[in-house]
């Protein structure tokens, strides 16, 4: 695969970017550093640990392996992509020659501000910092810098070898050439950016999901519906690949209950059901443990055989029309545009329509009891 042009302009001037930083080899991070090396950038990754290291690379080349095996790149193409990637164990050393850097490290703002603060101090001058957060305030991770008009938000979707959407997020202080020179970046990188404006919890696509998805979550801890009957309507009515706790199942239920968390601390009358919390406690996250809402005794994700019968009950549309809400006040509050609402719900969930296009085919029949609830308001 031939390496693209990285080039930006800058003012008249050229400004490239050859090598990318990425911190964290975890499930994001070993994927971001996989697009980053196939699209032809020298990859620096960094992790605390080697074993931590050599699991994400172990994941890359796997990943690699399977495009060979399907014919959709060659051996060679293989080889040099893994060339590409050098492997680090501290985060100075790792952005020391970086000229952009993309942190994936856990969803805790304290632990990304030390992060931020130790690239800051070692990453060349005109290096953009950016964070893969799903829901942290990027103006207050990029308080930790000297540089906050080159701190952004670049969140990638799981997994982001596969997926194509990225949020660009924008700081109280990013700069417009930070917010250009990642949207371009991130179309090299093969995906399609969308810009949020405003730096409000959650951005787009889990903003508009998880209000939403919390309060179904309520509905089911006090009992008005099983996880089954959630999971069984969005599959046999909705169409769905998969239901609501299945996703979380999937995605891992304590990413879910992080971004959550972060929500109920930054919006009033926002309260994260305890179904979430219970399961984190317990250790049951999902696949990577085995169990979750559901169990996988080989740790590998398995399709859910449910019951036409355990769709009757529940209305799969329950959370859309609550997404669909937010959805509009995201478009009045010009957190982003209309089209790219649309486009980071259907690109971020595998939707056929974005909740605004949807609201226009259904007219004014989703602003229902169940967009509010019993269960605090779902935007404040």
């Amino acid at each position: 695969m031939e390496a693209m042009e990285n080039h930006f302009k800058k003012r008249g001037e050229e400004m490239e970017i050859k090598k990318i930083a990425v911190l964290g080899a975890g499930a994001m991070g070993h994927g971001i550093a996989q697009v980053a090396a196939m699209s032809g950038f020298e990859v620096n990754l960094m992790d605390i640990k080697d074993e931590f290291l050599e699991a994400g690379m172990e994941k890359i080349k796997w990943s690699l392996d399977k495009l060979v095996q399907k014919g959709r790149i060659s051996q060679e193409d293989a080889d040099n992509t893994l060339k590409r990637i050098k492997k680090f164990l501290s985060v100075g050393e790792a952005v020391k020659d970086a000229d952009f850097m993309i942190e994936a490290i856990p969803e805790k703002l304290d632990l990304k501000k030390q992060a931020f603060a130790e690239a800051d101090k070692n990453a060349p001058k005109h290096a953009i910092l950016a964070s893969n957060t799903s829901a942290l305030p990027i103006s207050e991770i990029a308080s930790a810098t000297t540089r906050p008009e080159k701190v952004v938000g670049m969140h990638f979707f799981n997994p982001p070898q596969l997926m194509r959407l990225v949020e660009v997020v924008r700081g109280e202080k990013t700069s417009d050439e930070t917010v250009r020179i990642t949207v371009e970046l991130a179309k090299k990188f093969g995906k399609e950016p969308v810009i949020v404006n405003k730096d409000v919890p959650g951005f787009i696509a889990n903003r508009c999901t998880i209000m939403g998805s919390n309060l179904v979550h309520w509905m089911v801890y006090n009992g008005e519906y099983t996880i089954e009957e959630v999971d069984a309507a969005a599959i046999h009515k909705a169409g769905m690949p998969m239901g609501m706790f299945g996703l979380l199942d999937y995605t891992g239920i304590d990413i879910a209950y992080s971004v959550a968390k972060f929500m109920e601390e930054r919006e009033p009358g926002f309260k994260v059901s305890p179904l979430l919390e219970e399961k984190v406690k317990k250790g049951e996250l999902g696949v990577k443990t085995g169990k979750g809402f559901y169990e996988y005794p080989e740790k590998k994700w398995v399709p859910l055989d449910l019951p036409f019968e355990k769709a009757e009950k529940f209305d799969p549309f329950i959370p859309t029309y609550v997404g669909i809400n937010v959805a509009a006040e995201l478009l009045r509050n010009g957190v982003a545009t209309r089209d790219d609402i649309d486009k980071a719900l259907k690109l971020g969930f595998n939707l056929p329509m974005g909740f605004l296009e949807l609201a226009d085919s259904i007219g004014n029949r989703c602003g229902g009891p169940e967009a509010q609830g019993d269960f605090g308001q779902v935007w404040t």
